[in-house]
C-alpha cells in the first residue's frame, strides 16, 4: 500500500510538470502566432494539411530547463 501511494505523489508531480509545460507550449504558441504574418499562417497551414515537414523548424525534443 505504501508503495501504491507513492507511485500515486510521483505521478502527481508529473502531472503538474506536464500541465506546466503544457501551458508555456501554449503561450509560446500564442506569442508565435501573434508575430507570424498571415502569408507565413497560411503557409504553415498548407503544411500541416499536406503532411509536409516545416521548412527551418528547430529539432523537437525537449526544451531548456531552467
Amino acid at each position: 500500500m505504501f508503495a501504491v501511494r507513492e507511485e500515486v505523489e510521483v505521478l502527481k508531480e508529473q502531472i503538474k510538470e506536464l500541465n506546466e509545460r503544457n501551458s508555456q507550449l501554449e503561450q509560446e504558441n500564442s506569442l508565435l502566432k501573434n508575430l507570424a504574418s498571415p502569408e507565413q499562417l497560411a503557409q504553415f497551414q498548407a503544411q500541416v494539411q499536406t503532411g509536409s515537414p516545416t521548412a527551418g523548424a528547430p529539432p523537437e525534443g525537449p526544451g531548456p530547463t531552467a
